[in-house]
């Protein structure tokens, strides 16, 4: 017959073990299981999406004046400096006729014999004259003698009109001697003139003034000193700082997408507020430009306005970098782009259910660096894993580390 106090302690030592192992099972499955990874994750709102467009660009005058040199002359040293200011009517550069060149002594001697020969047609026309008077004294002496004759019927008419004309033709060569002697005259005196003018100092002579067209400051030197100019050539550049636009190129292929008068915002730099633009226009000629990378690439001007004006100390050329506003759509259900996982040609997203991430398939309308569009998938106010990568797969347990 069994020992029931035997019999009792037995089940209670089985019942013992029973717990030790439960317990131990409990353990090892709370030590081995999958632990959920920690995840951030973001909701998604529906607000506005805005599609912008960012590029660098340049800031250049609107209307920039270059002063040329009417005439050929010296240009006397300029006084003005980059950045000086000038008002309309302001002198801003001088001229004055260009200084004789200097002669040798070989094209002095022929300078000198010039002037001999000049003296000798001078001589040559004054004794030509002289001859042509005396020439026509007699031709006049003898005109009035057969025009007495005829009068008293000794000659004929026809000889009586042949003198006469004999006389007017004397008359025309005494006119061309004087002439010759003028010509020879003003040979003589351009002659002296070079000599003199290559030998002899330069006299101070009137210098022509060229003066600023417009208020504004000077923003380029063409010519910073003294030294002579030929007709056309460019001095200097003014122009109004205060009136400022913005040049941005863009890639040819995104032109396309700007609208006329779209909103721009520009940054002018790190210390200075944003300022918001317009878009003027957009230039229809594109141009080749080399890329960092080495990359040749089409771009065109967009031309933009300020609204309001710049912040004071800006000038021709700094730096802008701009926001151009493509279009915009209110009432978006979004979310970051981060969220965005690709499979194939689609999209999906891993929304958070409970503790699991679950894939879930979108549509995507458009997108940019921060945002994406969403029209269909996904509802307003669930979470989505942000920055899933390749360990975060459907149905993995996951914790939310921070909301944004």
């Amino acid at each position: 017959m069994t020992d029931p106090t035997r019999s009792s302690g037995s089940w209670r030592r089985r019942t013992v073990w029973l717990i030790v192992l439960a317990l131990v099972l409990v353990g090892l499955y709370a030590a081995y299981r999958p632990r959920p990874l920690t995840v951030e994750a973001a909701t998604a709102t529906v607000g506005r999406f805005e599609q912008t467009l960012r590029e660098d660009g340049r800031l250049r005058l609107q209307h920039r004046y270059v002063i040329h040199a009417p005439v050929t002359g010296e240009l006397l040293r300029p006084t003005l400096r980059v950045g000086d200011p000038v008002a309309e009517g302001d002198a801003v550069a001088e001229l004055r006729p260009l200084a004789a060149p200097l002669l040798d002594e070989r094209n002095r001697q022929v300078l000198t014999q010039r002037i001999g020969s000049a003296q000798a047609a001078r001589r040559a026309a004054d004794a030509q004259l002289e001859q042509t008077r005396l020439q026509l004294a007699q031709v006049r002496d003898d005109a009035e003698r057969a025009r007495q004759l005829a009068d008293q019927g000794f000659t004929t008419s026809a000889a009586n009109a042949a003198a006469q004309r004999t006389l007017r033709l004397a008359e025309q060569a005494l006119a061309s001697a004087r002439a010759q002697q003028d010509v020879a005259a003003f040979g003589l005196s351009e002659a002296q003139a070079a000599l003199v003018a290559s030998m002899a100092p330069r006299a101070d002579t009137k210098s022509l003034t060229l003066r600023s067209p417009v208020d504004g400051h000077v923003i380029e030197l063409h010519q910073g000193s003294a030294g002579p100019v030929s007709a056309g050539q460019a001095l200097l550049a003014v122009g109004n700082t205060a009136a400022l636009e913005a040049v941005i190129d863009v890639l040819s292929a995104e032109v396309g997408q700007i609208r006329a008068d779209a909103a721009v915002t520009l940054s002018l730099g790190r210390h200075l507020p944003a300022v918001e633009g317009r878009i003027q226009r957009v230039e229809p000629v594109a141009f080749t430009k080399t890329s960092a990378l080495g990359i040749e690439e089409q771009r065109v001007n967009v031309i933009v306005d300020f609204l309001a004006p710049p912040p004071a100390g800006l000038g021709e050329g700094y730096r802008v970098e701009a926001l151009i506003m493509l279009y915009a759509q209110a009432d978006a259900l979004t979310v970051p782009t981060g969220a965005l996982v690709r499979q194939g040609a689609a999209w999906q997203v891993l929304v958070i259910e409970g503790d699991r991430a679950r894939a879930r398939h979108v549509e995507v309308r458009d997108r940019h660096a921060n945002q994406a569009w969403i029209t269909a998938g996904l509802q307003a106010g669930e979470a989505v894993v942000l920055f899933p990568g390749k360990l975060i797969q459907d149905g993995q347990r996951v914790r939310v580390q921070a909301q944004r």
